[in-house]
């Protein structure tokens, strides 16, 4: 009997040593990862011992399973990715290895209101149901932003949001894959920001931001913020040929050099070619070329390296902005020019490092460091004879500069029993060593008649910021600051009583920001934004002012929803306030700023989107803003060009296999011209309409621009010209057409 009680205690022990050693050879640690981007996916559902046992992954990617028996699958799901369903028949088949999950198209249905990535994913879904072929496509992507273009295409275009003429920058803060566009103390205006070194294909997915409660976005975020996302990889090659009226033509080509998912690396290259004659008597002649390249790889399972570089070159001839009395009395008509000979060229050229290191679960770091070469050259003519009775009034505006920039952002993540705590902090640099920064008058683009303006200068931007996002049951709190510190150096080179060394100045801006929101279901979130932002002065005025109106601050507030009470539907009502120091008027072409004191906006934001059917989508954003200058008298308050109402909409449709039918509109109300409101620019509705035939390895599109031919005013200013046989000067609207009923056709192939 002992015998066999040893024996059978002996057999016990044997069997759980062999379950204890099963138990740890069927445990295994596997990593989640994105396709394109590579970057580790969190909180992602595994299912697995036949979908009776689930886990999540962990921030990093990784992820353990407890196997009970084999063969088994695990079913990997997450918000935005295409399912993977996985055999597994051994324990060490996908123990440390990687996984790659692919991004598929965002349906309205999955979207989270309550995720951060909310505003994102909304332009991904306008994205993926209507693409864009051109940065004006863009920019035009963003929820309430509106924009104008006034110069033959090559000049930056014109920003309007949230009430604000942001004229080509100055009140939106730009920036491609987090790397600045806005040009501080640029020879046109400030914050100059020119995205056309950006081909669009390149482009993923577009974040923004309204008002100016965001930490890491610093000078120039006073409306908001746009940051445009390029792929990390290509899923093909591919070739694109397009053509249409006005002798446009366009060429781009995508290429994958490396494509190596095993060892976790890729590279590509983009290259396209833009020409257009245009719809004037003058020829644009405008050229583009771009190249961009893009290389990634994962070092390690936590180190991540990119690289990527661009380049753009474009000359172009300009319209101008006539005035409305030269085309009412026949002197010219719509299409001709007072002045054929503005225009101008410009290049930009970018090299960009990011590098991420996955320090544990719960903490990682990014480092960005990126450098520009850029160039502009700009001949304008905005008051014909009212300075020069002779020679005529054209200007010429000269840039040149480099521009070197850096950032490094620590992310920590903390969890508690009933709530979660992320810490995000960043220091950061940014040097404008300006070569070149001249205003001159001349006649034809040939003869230099007066330089008015020559200097050179250093303008340097350091700051540093923290943000504390603790979520607790149904609330997120989010407090924040944000610390900037400015340092001018200009030499100005027709002053010959100036020291060598020049004059300088500084300048230092707090701003605190404070988000709330509150999920009182997964179909209604409740949001409170609040913060300090502001904009920087031209260099050229902050020195003779001896630092004054430096960095004058913006205080502003929004209050909103997110309401999703249908699968299918999605609306954002918002209303928001926002007072600012100091309005500034950028004339660029003078060389000047005039301050205009205080002012104030407030309004109403309504996005909708709205998918019945898979197949059909529609989205609609209508902006009401009321803008007025605190310290003037009442009626004499207006804030010029200042947007009442703007609106943009689409409707896609795709049908039969492959086919697809868009829709889309832009309107602008009537705004006011000037401070009075006794000029005022006329309104605008435009349609487009795009046909699309898709295959897996080529398509084809036609396209129709301003579809019912109306004829409307793309940029509208109140200026004061004299033409050559007037006595005096009048003040009237100045515009410049916007273009009419236009196609284009293009065919692309995939490889």
């Amino acid at each position: 009997m002992t015998r066999i009680q040893n024996t059978i205690v002996f057999l016990l022990l044997m069997i759980s040593v062999a379950s204890v050693a099963q138990k740890k050879e069927s445990e295994m640690q596997t990593f989640l990862k994105d396709t394109d981007s590579k970057f580790p996916i969190g909180n992602v559902l595994i299912e697995y011992n036949h979908g009776n046992t689930h886990t999540h992954s962990e921030p990093d990617g990784s992820f353990k399973l407890h196997f009970q028996s084999f063969p088994d699958t695990l079913v990997i799901s997450h918000q935005g990715y295409d399912q993977q369903k996985l055999a597994v028949n051994s324990t060490t088949e996908y123990e440390n290895k990687v996984i790659f999950l692919q991004r598929k198209p965002i349906e309205i249905s999955e979207i989270i209101i309550n995720h951060t990535s909310f505003l994102s994913d909304i332009t991904k879904v306008d994205l993926n149901k209507f693409p864009v072929n051109s940065a004006q496509d863009l920019l035009r992507k963003v929820p309430g932003l509106f924009i104008a273009q006034h110069a033959g295409g090559g000049k930056a275009e014109q920003i309007f949001l949230r009430g604000f003429d942001a004229d080509h920058g100055t009140d939106v803060s730009v920036n491609v894959d987090g790397m600045p566009v806005n040009i501080v103390s640029h020879g046109h205006g400030q914050g100059y920001s020119d995205l056309h070194f950006v081909i669009p294909e390149t482009i993923n997915n577009i974040d923004f931001g309204k008002g100016a409660y965001y930490a890491d976005r610093g000078d120039f975020n006073t409306a908001g913020y746009v940051d445009f996302k390029t792929y990390g990889a290509l899923k093909n090659s591919m070739i694109k040929l397009e053509a249409g009226s006005f002798n446009t033509k366009r060429i781009l080509g995508m290429f994958n050099i490396i494509n190596d998912p095993d060892n976790k690396k890729n590279f590509y290259l983009a290259t396209e070619y833009n020409y257009t004659d245009g719809p004037f008597d003058v020829k644009q002649n405008f050229n583009r070329v771009n190249i961009f390249g893009k290389y990634n790889q994962w070092i390690t399972d936590n180190d991540y390296f990119n690289i990527q570089f661009s380049t753009f070159n474009s000359s172009w001839n300009a319209s101008g902005q006539n005035p409305e009395r030269a085309i009412n009395e026949g002197i010219i008509d719509r299409w001709e020019s007072i002045d054929p000979t503005e225009g101008g060229s410009t290049s930009r050229s970018n090299v960009q490092m990011n590098f991420k290191h996955i320090i544990s679960p719960s903490e990682h770091i990014e480092a960005m460091a990126w450098y520009s070469k850029y160039n502009f050259n700009l001949y304008s003519d905005f008051t014909f004879f009212l300075n020069d009775p002779i020679h005529g009034d054209e200007i010429q505006q000269k840039d040149g500069r480099n521009i070197y920039g850096g950032e490094f952002k620590h992310v920590k993540n903390f969890i508690l029993p009933n709530s979660s705590f992320e810490l995000i902090s960043g220091i950061g640099f940014r040097n404008d060593d300006i070569q070149t920064l001249q205003l001159n008058h001349v006649y034809h683009r040939d003869l230099l008649l007066d330089k008015k303006m020559d200097v050179t200068g250093i303008e340097t931007n350091l700051h540093a910021y923290s943000e504390l996002i603790w979520k607790t049951g149904k609330w997120t709190i989010a407090p924040a600051l944000r610390l900037d510190h400015f340092i001018f150096n200009m030499h100005d080179l027709l002053d010959q009583e100036q020291l060598p060394s020049g004059q300088s100045s500084e300048a230092t801006r707090l701003s605190p920001k404070l988000n709330l929101s509150y999920a009182s279901s997964d179909k209604v979130v409740w949001l409170l934004k609040t913060g300090m932002g502001f904009h920087s002065n031209d260099m050229r005025v902050v020195i003779p002012q001896n630092g004054r109106n430096t960095l004058p601050y913006s205080l502003g507030a929004d209050f909103g929803t997110r309401l999703h009470p249908l699968k299918s539907l999605i609306i954002t009502p918002t209303v928001w306030y926002l007072f600012l120091q100091q309005e500034f008027v950028y004339v660029g072409d003078d060389a000047v700023v005039e301050p205009s004191g205080k002012s104030k906006r407030y309004g109403f934001d309504l996005g909708i989107r709205y998918q019945p059917l898979p197949n059909l989508y529609l989205n609609a954003d209508v902006n009401y803003s009321h803008a007025r200058l605190m310290e003037e008298p009442k009626g004499e308050d207006y804030i010029p060009l200042a947007p009442i109402i703007t609106s943009t909409g689409s409707l896609n449709w795709d049908f039969m296999k492959g086919f697809s039918i868009g829709l889309q509109y832009r309107y602008l109300g009537e705004r006011p011209a000037v401070e009075d409101n006794s000029l005022k620019t006329k309104p605008y509705l435009v349609n487009d309409l795009i046909l699309s035939y898709n295959r897996a390895k080529w398509g084809a599109n036609f396209q129709i621009n301003n579809l019912f031919d109306v004829k409307w005013n793309e940029a509208q200013f109140a200026t004061e010209t004299q033409l050559k046989n007037e006595a005096a000067p009048i003040t009237d609207i100045t515009y410049t057409p916007g273009n009419p009923f236009g196609i284009k056709m293009g065919i692309f192939y995939k490889f």
